[in-house]
């Protein structure tokens, strides 16, 4: 809070004493910026005081606003009342005094409340089977934005992922490369390494399904499919609906997949040692997708070495009477007085599932990190396992189990529709980044503004547009909310989108550079403020509290549509007032010293959204 909003409230506090001989606590006068609609600069609203003062809200409202008035109270120039909200007009020193405030403060005013605590973050998590695509680009953002958000509150980061690179679906990548790959790798067909492999993934599904319709047509499939009951209706629905059967108990290929998967779980070698091979084409190219979207990680798990951490928690489980054990030998929790089910923890054959690796994964985090909160970045159609995950190991005492947290967040879709992975439909990262890239590039190329510049720094700032476009687009949308993802819109400079935002900071840079005369930069005796100045400066002021937010809830949105709105606000001003050919030199130092802590203030807020800034556009 500026030090002048705070004497605000200490003239409010001795206001209400003088009045009416009751004191209150200062931190308990809030006050708010003024709704449009009405005049004035900022709210306090009475209704709370009535019972106490035994009169009406306009009655103590008016009181209050007449006793600061005649007590000549500096920081205040007028008020006035509707109903039970007193609204307070602040002279042009107040916003001086309050902008001087802020632009001595190095650290952006934000609160460092997470100073001491420990949190791991979560996201990426991908499959070893196929390439990062447009739904892991929305969880990589997230997760990183959260990750940025935290760390300018204070709280020490820990960045993580957890790779699923084994089970069924590796199986398939492998098998068909087996089959179909002739011997073939990423560097002799030029293709990049997890989409050389994620390919062999659809070759599978493909194969798969020319498999069965062939299947269909034998005797064993003739004999299967007229004894079932409504085995003719459609046919991609039936198949929808058999499909896992089919390919445990009448596929070929899926024969030899599961048959694949017994020998990695046995650690046959020549098993092994292929998907070591192609696990590892897969991370070659992941790696480069994170670093075109200029995130990193701290440290990463492998479900491979994951998957049995678990089973000592769940033996632990047992002994302490939190789990236990059907009559087939299966372990299992019973969540029901929490508003939950029973699920179960370990198979009747000692084998584990999900929620067994998720345990063990836990504990080993909060081991290596001593974390007081993890945040998992995950879809919401996890929803119901993370609650079951929390759940448990509450059940279990765990004592870091009140801090995990599940970032849900919905699922990307394209104009066209949802994305499929099995059907090759899916469109990838590096294919998105490649597209909006190309955007800004067209979109810079034909304003012609950028001639002057080399070819690479022209392409450094393409990149920049095109990346600010991608990750403002998607996480300008609260996290819980389903979103449909346009190229195009992404790049508009007229929209709410990241080049917009850019544009604002590149509009203040040209200024700079144009600011050939000397400053004193000695704005003191400016008292002739314009209501956006005033606009632009009240905004300033909300950015600590827009950045906390932002961290307390996990919410990176909340950033982006505070940057949309001080760009805004920006351009605005930038078209009505005059700033270089300002009408007095008190004036054009305030509006130049404005304007370059705008430019800070975006460039900070576009960074916690991990957003570079170009000089030009």
């Amino acid at each position: 809070m500026s030090e002048p909003l705070y004497h605000l409230k200490v003239a409010v506090q001795h206001a209400i004493d003088d009045v009416y001989g009751h004191k209150i606590e200062v931190d308990s006068i809030a006050l708010t910026e003024t709704k449009k609609e009405f005049e004035g600069d900022f709210t306090y609203v009475v209704f709370p005081l009535t019972k106490t003062l035994r009169q009406g809200p306009q009655m103590i409202a008016e009181s209050i606003g007449s006793h600061l008035i005649s007590k000549e109270t500096p920081v205040i120039s007028g008020f006035n009342v509707i109903k039970g909200f007193l609204n307070f007009t602040m002279p042009s020193e107040f916003w001086i005094r309050t902008f001087r405030q802020m632009t001595r403060d190095t650290g952006m005013g934000l609160s460092q409340d997470g100073q001491g605590t420990t949190v791991v973050v979560e996201y990426s998590s991908p499959n070893t089977n196929k390439p990062l695509h447009l739904g892991h680009i929305r969880n990589i953002l997230l997760g990183w934005s959260t990750a940025k958000i935290l760390e300018s509150v204070g709280y020490q980061v820990v960045r993580t992922k957890i790779v699923n690179d084994r089970g069924i679906a590796i199986c398939k990548s492998m098998l068909a490369w087996q089959k179909f790959g002739e011997g073939k790798t990423p560097k002799d067909s030029g293709t990049k390494g997890d989409h050389f492999v994620g390919a062999f993934y659809v070759i599978f599904e493909q194969k798969f399904r020319e498999e069965y319709e062939a299947w269909q047509s034998s005797e064993e499939g003739k004999k299967m499919l007229d004894g079932r009951e409504n085995a003719h209706e459609e046919e991609e629905q039936f198949f929808k609906k058999f499909k896992n059967q089919y390919f445990n108990e009448h596929s070929a290929l899926g024969k030899e997949a599961k048959a694949m998967l017994l020998d990695w779980e046995a650690g046959k070698e020549d098993v092994r040692k292929l998907w070591a091979k192609m696990n590892g084409w897969v991370y070659d190219g992941f790696d480069h997708t994170y670093a075109r979207l200029g995130v990193s990680f701290d440290f990463k798990d492998y479900e491979s070495e994951t998957y049995v951490l678990g089973k000592d928690i769940i033996a632990e489980g047992l002994q302490k009477g939190s789990f236990y054990t059907q009559a087939d030998g299966s372990v299992w929790v019973d969540l029901e007085d929490r508003g939950l089910d029973k699920k179960i923890l370990l198979r009747s054959d000692g084998t584990s599932v999900y929620m067994t690796q998720d345990l063990g994964t836990a504990q080993m985090r909060f081991e290596k990190t001593g974390a007081e909160k993890m945040i998992y970045v995950v879809g919401d159609e996890q929803d119901y396992h993370f609650q079951v995950l929390f759940e448990t190991l509450k059940k279990l005492g765990e004592p870091y189990a009140h801090g995990l947290y599940h970032l849900s967040y919905g699922m990307v879709d394209l104009p066209s529709g949802k994305m499929k992975s099995r059907e090759g439909t899916v469109v990838d990262a590096d294919d998105l980044i490649e597209e909006v890239i190309g955007e800004a590039r067209s979109g810079a190329e034909e304003r012609g503004e950028l001639a002057d510049l080399s070819d690479d720094e022209r392409k450094d700032i393409y990149r920049k547009i095109g990346l600010a476009a991608l990750k403002f687009f998607i996480l300008k949308v609260n996290p819980k909310k389903r979103m449909v993802f346009d190229p195009r819109e992404s790049v508009d400079l007229q929209g709410q989108t990241g080049p917009y935002i850019q544009n604002a900071y590149v509009r203040i840079r040209s200024i700079e550079r144009k600011n050939t005369e000397t400053e004193s930069g000695d704005y003191g005796n400016y008292n002739h403020l314009d209501k956006t100045e005033k606009e632009l400066v009240s905004s300033l002021m909300n950015y600590p509290q827009e950045v906390g937010k932002a961290a307390q809830l996990y919410d990176p949105s909340i950033i982006a549509n505070f940057t949309y709105d001080l760009a805004k606000k920006f351009h605005k001003f930038y078209h009505d007032v005059r700033i270089l050919g300002a009408e007095s030199t008190e004036a054009r130092s305030f509006r130049i010293a404005l304007s370059r802590r705008i430019a800070q203030i975006l460039a900070h807020a576009m960074d916690l959204l991990g957003i570079e800034m170009p000089e030009r556009m």
